[in-house]
């Protein structure tokens, strides 16, 4: 009995660190299941923007449902161009010099564009390659004076609030040295404006959703192609995106729940004081691995 009781503090002790150790743990893996659901703070992503391939749609539409393609699409002869080596170098040579002209233009001028330039280069990025051909984007065309205001006070209004309060210093800091804030003068000046809106989903003639997959890669390429087909005709922008401006551009514009906004584009000559940061742009050994 003696030996007993003079153990029996041993014994508890190491109960003591077994239910401590034990509880550690378990506070450790919730800790961690906590983490993995609670999302990292990104505000540069807008919530508006997510991709509805990942969702699935109704249960009604079964994956088996009808597309709207035609099941067996005709295909026809292609012949591409095929230069010489030379002049495959020359073109090449050229168009880099081209683009690499390319500026983020802040200061654009209201002087007019013929509004045939502007069809050439949206029908331009409407030959960008899409998710199953579902070619899952809008292009908004505004010209009129009083819709480019009501756009630059709904930016304007955000933008304020991005700045000062959802962007976080970090990012604030890296745009001052481009000079850039919440005053979007020329969304008002710009004679056109393009906002790019990408559909999450198309809908079948039977009223029914119709996936579109890949949208918002889809719209992204043509975007990379509408900026080319801009440089290309002698005209200017910036890649304008609008953070939680998308829902109420969207209802200004009378656009449907399936579209969302992607970016925003004021296009234009250069205003003639225009000027831009003088930035490098990294070399070619930086930007390519050749295995």
């Amino acid at each position: 009995m003696a030996l007993f009781s003079s153990l029996t503090p041993v014994f508890i002790a190491i109960i003591c660190v077994l239910i401590g150790v034990i509880m550690k743990k378990t506070n450790g893996e919730k800790e961690k299941r906590d983490a993995k659901s609670k999302h990292p703070s990104r505000p540069w992503v807008d919530e508006d923007l997510k991709d509805g391939t990942d969702h699935p749609l109704e249960e009604e539409e079964g994956e088996e449902e009808w597309q709207g393609l035609e099941e067996n699409v005709a295909h026809v002869p292609f012949t591409g161009e095929r230069y010489s080596e030379a002049e495959m170098i020359k073109r090449s040579q050229t168009f880099y010099e081209l683009l690499n002209k390319r500026r983020s233009v802040r200061f654009l001028s209201d002087e007019p564009v013929p509004r045939e330039v502007i069809d050439n280069v949206i029908r331009t990025a409407g030959t960008s390659p899409s998710g199953a051909h579902t070619e899952p984007w809008t292009f908004v065309v505004v010209q009129d004076p009083y819709l480019k205001h009501k756009i630059r006070e709904i930016v304007e209004e955000e933008e304020e609030i991005n700045y000062k309060k959802r962007m976080g210093d970090r990012w604030v800091n890296d745009l001052k040295r481009l000079r850039t804030n919440w005053i979007k003068e020329y969304l008002d000046t710009a004679p056109y404006l393009i906002l790019i809106f990408k559909q999450v989903y198309g809908r079948l003639p039977n009223g029914k959703k119709k996936t579109h997959y890949y949208n918002e890669i889809s719209v992204s390429i043509a975007c990379g192609i509408l900026l080319a087909a801009l440089q290309n005709a002698g005209l200017y922008t910036v890649t304008s995106t609008p953070l939680n401006c998308g829902p109420q551009l969207r209802v200004l514009l009378q656009r449907p729940a399936n579209e969302k906004l992607l970016l925003l584009l004021p296009v234009g000559y250069p205003r003639k004081d225009a000027t831009v940061p003088a930035l490098t742009r990294k070399p070619l050994e930086d930007i390519m691995v050749v295995m």
